[in-house]
């Protein structure tokens, strides 16, 4: 495929640029410089920024000194996570109801410290099972969330992700380890962050701009650029992490990118010079 796309003059219009970070920003600990360059260029041309991960295996605080280290200059308003998504939903729609959840124990203290009711898994009933990107997964977690979802718990998931793309390359992701449950139990999760709908209502909400004057830039199709195509919002894809020319080439119209770069360096040119 070329990289001849229409119209990038639109993209100077937009006031939020909302971040994918694993393959998009980075790759594990390696930084892409150009991605810091051109993020400057935005704040310094009045624009705003949103970091937005679907990656919930860490919080917003350790993002903030990810990024910090990393030279990209966040602030804590700046960072939003499939994480911080689920633990909304849950406050706003199921209060006070139980959760096992099925995740690292950074995310777990996390849900805890929001005041969601956590349980530890050897409870005979729960009424919420939610997996997640749990690198510290074991056989009894996944034994533990089938049990009680055959038990009659509503079963979520924070994403859809199925591999996290790392400086060494693809691990499982969430969307991996909801297989497994579902392969188990027969029940598919309800999933958060990209592409859902949830995920663009919260941006809206904590930002106050409207999805017309958003902007997404990611590396993977179903959960970057389906959350743009999806929702109304300028969906663009770089190469740099999931997603191969070949993967544009058959993607289904619901998943194909308004614009298509080999990386930001390639769109920091086209905006800025």
């Amino acid at each position: 495929m070329d990289f001849k796309n229409p119209d990038t003059g639109a993209l100077n219009e937009k006031e939020l640029y909302i971040f994918d970070m694993d393959g998009t920003i980075y790759l594990g600990y390696n930084v892409f410089p150009f991605a810091i360059r051109f993020i400057n260029n935005l704040r310094k041309n009045g624009k705003r920024v949103l970091f937005f991960t679907n990656n919930a295996s860490h919080t917003t605080d350790f993002y903030v000194g990810k990024l910090t280290r990393l030279g990209f200059s966040p602030t804590k308003e700046e960072i939003m996570t499939s994480g911080d998504v689920t633990i909304e939903f849950l406050l706003r729609h199921r209060p006070g109801k139980s959760v096992y959840l099925v995740g690292t124990d950074e995310l777990v203290e996390n849900f805890r410290a929001a005041g969601i009711n956590m349980l530890n898994g050897d409870e005979e009933k729960a009424d919420i099972v939610i997996t997640s990107f749990d690198t510290t997964l074991t056989y009894k977690k996944l034994d533990n969330a089938c049990r009680l979802i055959r038990g009659g718990a509503e079963y979520l998931s924070t994403h859809p992700d199925f591999n996290c793309p790392t400086e060494t390359g693809f691990i499982p992701d969430s969307g991996a380890i909801a297989a497994f449950v579902t392969a188990s139990t027969g029940k598919v999760p309800t999933y958060f962050g990209k592409p859902y709908r949830e995920t663009v209502e919260m941006i809206s909400e904590a930002t106050g701009i409207s999805r017309d004057k958003m902007c997404i830039f990611g590396d993977r199709l179903y959960t970057d650029i389906a959350l743009g195509k999806k929702h109304g919002v300028t969906a663009v894809l770089v190469l740099s992490g999931e997603t191969t020319p070949e993967d544009v080439d058959a993607a289904s119209l619901a998943e194909k990118p308004d614009y298509v770069f080999p990386s930001l360096d390639e769109v920091d040119h086209v905006m800025f010079g």
